[in-house]
């Protein structure tokens, strides 16, 4: 777990044009969205940096869950701050989703 100090420092370093404290604000992002959403529904894949399930519904235990998100660090940081709209990144190709419940456009931003 990354410590919200530690996190949002990060997240601030990253708006200001730091792209060394990238990997720990995208897991601190992760980490919120988690929190916020729990559940076992959905994977947001963040490659390399993380992964996080949430959004409560069916859970899933093994193998690909059949709701996946997928994106850059730099779009997840994009979205989960509010400089950029899930459906314009969508429409773009910058998230890629597949399953019926992958979309978590409701809980962003995240701040």
């Amino acid at each position: 777990r990354i410590k919200p100090n530690e996190g949002a420092a990060a997240v601030a370093a990253v708006h200001l044009g730091d792209q060394s404290q990238l990997a720990t604000a995208v897991r601190f992002l992760l980490e919120e969205l988690g929190n916020r959403a729990e559940g076992n529904t959905v994977e947001v894949r963040v490659p390399p940096f993380g992964a996080v399930q949430c959004i409560e519904g069916p859970r899933h235990t093994r193998g690909t869950p059949p709701n996946v998100i997928e994106m850059s660090p730099e779009t997840w940081f994009a979205l989960a701050t509010g400089i950029l709209d899930w459906d314009a990144a969508l429409a773009s190709g910058a998230i890629h989703a597949s399953g019926i419940r992958a979309e978590i456009k409701d809980q962003l931003p995240l701040l």
